[in-house]
């Protein structure tokens, strides 16, 4: 699903002429990138600078830190999957040894002695990322992009415009929220409940919810990823659950709690389960695949078998060199981050990690993370590599790969599942930091910017990341009792995937219910299938196909939030055939701040909650039969 993209910037919104953008999650970190940008450089329009990029280049780090892609920081699924919330969801492997409650204190600490790792992991190797082997890294290069348009008479005209366009929408969704947030006085109350097909319906999840947030992401993500999604809430909650659910005392307990994995839970948990490896796996061997024969192809080129570093300096210069990239070049190595401060800065906090990581998890044994640490260079540079190919970063599947090795060498009885969840925390920084690193690497690069300024502003983004992250996630623990339950408004559904991941790696397929394993197998090999004619599929006809990984998500979470990434996908569609140009111009931009007010919003609505606050009023649907009862006992 990792494709090579060459696109080109249309203030805010991408425009991409060849290839399409596969993932929403990478989708939505080009737009959240993009707009960091656009806020920050609307402020020095007549100055391009070390300390604006500087700046941005802190910002995007920090919005990583607390919001991007689950890696990072309180919002991390793998931290929260420690909970005993989480961990009460499974009858397997619930006991002391296993659950780790969040504490703010313990959280910042974790992430102080891992989220730095990865910023030293790959500095020697950048040289030979972006000058020698010329890795594209599209986010990074449409960033820049981006960026150097800002200074232009045309382009800070349009970005005037669509910062204009953002604060309108923002302020509509933002009043929507607090408009709405009067009908929710009690469980099931207000609009984000309304069964927009009938009441039956409604029971397995398929309604409108009227959410600003899905319906935004559903006109920044590209048609197919929402249609791929409300597809996976069709075959799952339309057809598979409601028949499996006839099987109940015959393929699993009648009488086991609706929550329990030995029960239909069990299904819906460890099928998407099954289709995210298989389709993460897949994309994993090909990421890998096309990294491995970059490097062969490019070592072979090499006169030399001496790898570049940051501190040599090659001859870089050729007849097609063009001015600009010599002057790009001589700038990207006069500034240099040198060798020797990467490889101490590397080794010394490893020793530190080494050191506290077991005193957070007793589980976590000393060894266990030094051998974390030997192998975490490698996978980060084969990371790094394979998102200048492909723009996809394979940080999660690395994770899970930490998962399964740390959990199954604890082994159960040693509290497993906790140490193949930190394991994957640990992992997980790493890589993904050195990722964006180099992602951010190419935007300063590519717009004359100091690597060593940039370098510095990685660390203060990462530093208060560790800190904002953490209490961003405490407002909304402490605020809403119900987080992480399901058919709540927060359910936190990757979190159960990932313990219930660590649970598989530790238990083994005991922890399966009846022929669950077998619907694992089938749907497995359904994402390397599918994934496969994808790719021998002329482009004509593989855009049509739909995507595993996005069909997945709504296998546990429900079809409700792909109904309204329909209906946003709906109205770009029909932007688009009306006025393309506007469309892509202002459409990300409208969605963004369609995402931003609603998402905002949650902060007064944590307050209030704090406070003690609650609604006046509780809006709720019921049936004729069910409202004559009521009426009668309201009478009665």
């Amino acid at each position: 699903m990792a494709s090579k993209r060459k696109g080109k910037r249309i203030g805010i919104g991408v425009a991409f002429e060849n290839g399409e953008m596969l993932y929403a999650t990478r989708e939505w970190h080009l737009m959240l990138d993009a707009v960091v940008v656009s806020d920050t450089i609307c402020l020095h329009i007549y100055e391009v600078g070390n300390a604006n990029i500087a700046f941005v280049d802190a910002g995007m780090r920090l919005y990583r830190m607390v919001g991007g892609g689950n890696y990072h920081g309180g919002f991390g699924s793998y931290l929260f999957a420690m909970s005993e919330v989480i961990a009460s969801k499974s009858t397997i492997a619930n006991n002391e040894d296993n659950i780790k409650n969040p504490q703010l204190g313990w959280i910042i600490g974790f992430l102080f002695v891992v989220s730095f790792l990865g910023l030293f992991s790959v500095v020697p190797l950048r040289k030979i990322m972006i000058i020698d082997y010329k890795l594209i890294y599209p986010s990074g290069t449409a960033t820049a992009q981006l960026i150097n348009s800002f200074h232009t008479p045309q382009g800070a005209k349009l970005a005037k415009k669509q910062v204009k366009a953002l604060g309108k929408f923002f302020s509509f969704s933002f009043l929507w929220g607090f408009f709405q947030w009067f009908f929710t006085a009690g469980d099931a109350c207000g609009f984000s409940e309304f069964p927009t097909f009938g009441l039956e319906a409604y029971k397995n999840k398929f309604y409108f919810d009227f959410s600003a947030t899905y319906v935004g992401v559903g006109m920044i993500c590209p048609h197919i990823i929402n249609v791929s999604v409300l597809v996976g809430g069709i075959i799952s909650w339309g057809l598979m659950w409601p028949l499996i659910e006839k099987r109940k005392g015959h393929w699993y307990p009648a009488d086991v709690p609706s929550g329990s994995l030995q029960g239909l839970q069990g299904y819906k948990v460890f099928i998407a389960i099954a289709l995210i490896l298989g389709d993460g796996l897949y994309n994993f061997f090909k990421v890998l695949s096309r990294t491995v024969s970059g490097l062969i192809h490019q070592l072979r080129k090499k006169s030399t078998h001496e790898i570049p570093v940051a501190d040599r300096f090659s001859k870089t210069t050729s007849p097609n060199f063009s001015y600009d990239e010599e002057r790009r070049t001589q700038l990207f190595l006069k500034d240099q981050i040198p060798t020797w401060i990467a490889v101490i800065g590397y080794i010394s906090i490893a020793i530190v990690s080494i050191i506290t990581l077991p005193h957070i998890f007793n589980q976590l044994r000393w060894y266990y993370v030094l051998v974390l640490y030997i192998f975490a260079p490698v996978l980060a540079f084969c990371n790094a590599y394979g998102t200048g190919l492909t723009d996809w970063s394979l940080a999660s599947n690395y994770g899970k790969l930490a998962i399964f090795t740390i959990g199954a060498w604890a082994g159960a009885s040693h509290g497993g599942v906790l140490a193949g969840l930190a394991a994957c925390g640990v992992m997980m920084n790493i890589v993904s930091t050195a990722a964006d690193l180099m992602q951010d690497f190419k935007t300063g690069y590519l717009t004359l910017a100091s690597p060593r300024s940039m370098f510095i502003s990685q660390v203060v983004g990462t530093a208060m990341g560790c800190v904002i992250s953490p209490c961003v996630f405490w407002l909304f623990y402490q605020a809403f009792p119900d987080l992480g339950h399901p058919g709540t408004e927060y359910p936190a559904p990757n979190a159960l995937v990932y313990r219930n991941m660590s649970i598989l790696g530790v238990e083994g397929f005991s922890a399966l219910p009846k022929d669950c394993l077998i619907l694992c197998y089938v749907f497995f090999s359904a994402a390397i299938v599918i994934n496969t004619v994808r790719d021998v599929t002329k482009k004509k006809w593989s855009r049509y196909i739909p995507l595993p990984m996005a069909m997945a998500i709504p296998f546990y979470l429900g079809p409700y939030f792909a109904i309204d990434m329909f209906v946003g996908t709906v109205i770009m569609f029909i932007w688009q055939k009306m006025d393309k140009a506007k469309a892509d111009a202002f459409g990300p931009a409208v969605a963004s701040g369609m995402i931003c007010g609603d998402g905002i919003w949650t902060l007064p609505s944590s307050i209030l909650a704090l406070a003690g606050v609650k609604p006046p009023i509780c809006m709720k649907f019921l049936s004729r039969g069910t409202n004559t009862r009521v009426d009668k006992f309201l009478k009665g």
